[in-house]
């Protein structure tokens, strides 16, 4: 009997695969990490090898530490992060290394898109900004800096649609994936010649894009044989991580909205319609089910942050608290961090500025502040520019009334109560036992194969329970400093400005 989910979900850190049965709890779950290069300022890239590797060994551990016949494995499905670029050749060989979404190189190819194309048409018909953070500017980066490998080029795949075409030899993607690349158009779910022409990219180097529940592929006799999967069984494409954390967090319905805290964060709002921002603040994702898409502001660095600030506090051996510690020394620090404010801008920032040039700050610091208001700091200065996004979202039309948290930084109490009086509105918690990208990409998995009916299965599956609810006292002290938070940026933004430019004279 065929009545297990695979889900691979390949993060930014490594690829988590989980079994997962159809009333939605974990059989067994794996994790492979792989690391992540930043060989330049601004930079991020990762091998697709690792990648390979991670899906392999992840499959083999999985299917040995569940101790299940492979042939109870009814669908593979995957998770992946999105807005990167891996280059294939004719023979499915990586020519050079991904990449990645963190990436922040290509702010002059994101100004020629904006002239060549239209600032303004680009955001009405792929929901997104222009922006060095996408795969279009990407791409173009590396035709003008790299010739040599971009006329080796015949596939530009995201993560999960290299593991897919690693099972199955097909070449696919999804709509929500698909819709990262801003090459997209969104109402049409199909990719735009018009940009594509106007960028000078030709239409065939990209995949066929699919609803997210499309069965593309089996795995075949050789995937099998690295594996350890049964060859002929089926594979779904699954979607982006934006997409199937919407999915796995419960969001299925027009008006859902959540927060999601890992590396990075974002706030989505699932809609039948984008929500179009005049100040392009926001952006727009199809989602896994075809008939909705979801709008949303997202940060480049929010646990990634707090991981930051442990690491550089953990440099020498016995030097300092590990991560746990520093949550809780973070708790014990009252709101407004002892007057210290953090910008948490380590990788640039995407909304509400959409500022590759923004950097990380502390302001307020004096003799009598520690690691502890530093610790509280990161925490507010995430929940602070989430708020911000929050404000835009409302301003768009979008009606919330609570707000969901998934992810890492969702399992800190600390941090969820400052969500809860920044945003001023109570928190609920989806009861998941696996993580809400893994249920995702299992439930479009299920879908396409007929184990489930449609994404209503996840009201089922995934109860919400109350979480924390906003403290009076608390929310009138952030209430204050939340316009102060706006100002320190405001006030910084030239200052950044002027430390890029004079980084680049220096290394010119």
């Amino acid at each position: 009997m065929s009545d297990l989910i695979l889900a691979h979900d390949l993060g930014t850190t490594g690829n988590k695969a989980t079994l997962i049965d159809t009333t939605g709890k974990p059989v067994a779950s794996v994790f492979e990490g792989y690391g992540t290069a930043y060989p330049r300022p601004n930079w991020a890239e990762q091998e697709a090898g690792d990648w390979q590797r991670a899906l392999i060994h992840s499959t083999r551990r999985l299917l040995a530490q569940a101790g299940i016949d492979p042939q109870r494995v009814a669908v593979v499905s995957f998770s992946g992060h999105m807005q990167g670029a891996l280059l294939l050749d004719e023979e499915g060989r990586p020519i050079r290394p991904a990449v990645i979404w963190a990436d922040q190189r290509a702010t002059d190819q994101a100004a020629w898109i904006a002239e060549a194309a239209g600032a303004n048409h680009v955001y009405r018909l792929t929901g997104h900004r222009v922006s060095a953070a996408y795969t279009a500017a990407k791409v173009l980066w590396i035709k003008q800096h790299q010739p040599e490998v971009w006329h080796r080029t015949r596939w530009v795949l995201q993560t999960k649609d290299y593991a897919a075409w690693l099972l199955t030899g097909v070449v696919a993607t999804d709509y929500s994936d698909a819709s990262g690349t801003q090459l997209f158009d969104l109402d049409h779910r199909r990719w735009s010649s018009d940009l594509l022409n106007a960028l000078g990219l030709r239409a065939d180097i990209f995949p066929p894009a699919h609803p997210s529940t499309t069965l593309i592929g089996r795995v075949t006799p050789q995937a099998a044989e690295l594996t350890g999967l049964a060859a002929g069984t089926p594979v779904v494409i699954g979607g982006g991580d934006g997409a199937c954390a919407t999915v796995g967090s419960g969001a299925v319905q027009e008006g859902d909205a959540y927060t999601y805290i890992g590396s990075s964060s974002w706030m989505a709002f699932s809609a039948r319609k984008p929500l179009l921002d005049p100040a392009q603040r926001i952006v727009t994702f199809a989602h896994l089910d075809a008939q909705l898409c979801f709008s949303l502001g997202n940060m480049q660095a929010a646990g990634g942050a707090f991981d930051w600030l442990d690491r550089l506090f953990n440099c020498q051996p016995d030097a300092g608290p590990g991560y746990g510690e520093l949550d809780a020394m973070a708790a014990s620090v009252p709101p407004g961090a002892g007057g210290v404010l953090c910008l948490p801008y380590l990788l640039g920032e995407r909304s509400p500025h959409w500022n590759p040039h923004a950097r990380a700050a502390f302001i307020g610091l004096s003799m009598a502040h520690g690691r502890a208001e530093m610790a509280r700091a990161v925490l507010e200065g995430v929940a602070f520019n989430l708020r911000w996004i929050l404000d835009v979202l409302r301003e768009q039309g979008a009606h919330i009334q609570r707000m969901c948290v998934i992810g890492g930084g969702a399992k800190s109490a600390v941090w969820r109560q400052i969500l809860a009086d920044i945003y001023g509105m109570p928190l609920l918690r989806p009861h998941l036992d696996a993580t809400a990208t893994a249920l995702g990409a299992a439930i479009a998995g299920g879908i396409g194969v007929g184990l489930f009916k449609d994404f209503s299965i996840v009201r089922q599956i995934i109860p919400l329970v109350e979480a924390e609810k906003p403290a009076p006292e608390n929310a009138y002290r952030y209430a204050a400093l939340y316009p102060l938070f706006q100002r320190s940026y405001a006030a910084l933004k030239p200052v950044f400005d002027h430390l890029v430019a004079s980084i680049q004279s220096t290394s010119e």
